[in-house]
C-alpha cells in the first residue's frame, strides 16, 4: 500500500472518528430534549396534583417558571450542541488536511532523496490502519444506531412511577 492510499485510510478513520463524535453529540442532544419533556411531564402533574392548595396566580406563576427554565434549557441546549458539532466539524476537516499535507510531502522527501523508506513504512502500517478503519466504521455504525434510537423513543415508555414533591409533603403532613 502506497502512503497515498495509506493516507486515504487514515482520511476515512478521521471521518468514522467525526462522524461518531456527531452521533454521540446527537444522542446527547435527543437525552436532554428527554430530559425536559419528562421534567415539564412531572411539573404539570405535581402542579395538577397540587392545584386546589394553590392560588390561581401562584399557579399561573408556576407555570410560567417552569415555562421559563424548559425554554432556557432547550436554547442552552441547542447552543451547545450545534457548538459543539461545528467544533468537530472543523477538527475534522483540520486533520484531513494534516493527511493531505503529509502524504504531500512525504511524496516529495521521497522524490527529493530517492529514499523509499516511507512508502515501505506506509506498506507496513497500512494492515493495522485498515483494521483500525474497520473498527472505527463499525463504532460509527453503533452511534448512529444508539442517536437514532434515543432521538426515536417515546419518551412515555420511560416508567419511573415516583410520587411528586407535592404528594411527599401532602402525605407527610
Amino acid at each position: 500500500m502506497s502512503a497515498k492510499n495509506l493516507s486515504t485510510v487514515a482520511t476515512d478513520l478521521i471521518e468514522s472518528y467525526g462522524n461518531t463524535a456527531k452521533n454521540v453529540i446527537d444522542a446527547y442532544r435527543a437525552g436532554g430534549e428527554r430530559v425536559v419533556t419528562l421534567l415539564e411531564q412531572r411539573w404539570n402533574s405535581a402542579l395538577k396534583e397540587s392545584r386546589s392548595e394553590l392560588t390561581a396566580e401562584t399557579a399561573k406563576n408556576a407555570r410560567a417558571a417552569q415555562a421559563a427554565f424548559s425554554a432556557y434549557y432547550t436554547k442552552g441546549l441547542t447552543f451547545t450542541t450545534n457548538g459543539a458539532q461545528q467544533v468537530v466539524t472543523q477538527l475534522v476537516k483540520l486533520a484531513e488536511t494534516g493527511v493531505e499535507r503529509a502524504a504531500a510531502n512525504a511524496a516529495l522527501f521521497e522524490e527529493k532523496t530517492g529514499a523509499s523508506a516511507l512508502t515501505t513504512l506506509a506498506a507496513a502500517t497500512a494492515p493495522g490502519a485498515l483494521a483500525l478503519s474497520k473498527l472505527a466504521a463499525q463504532i460509527e455504525q453503533k452511534t448512529a444506531e444508539l442517536a437514532s434510537k434515543i432521538a426515536g423513543d417515546d419518551v412515555t415508555t420511560v416508567s419511573a412511577k415516583r410520587s411528586s414533591a407535592f404528594g411527599q409533603r401532602r402525605k407527610a403532613a
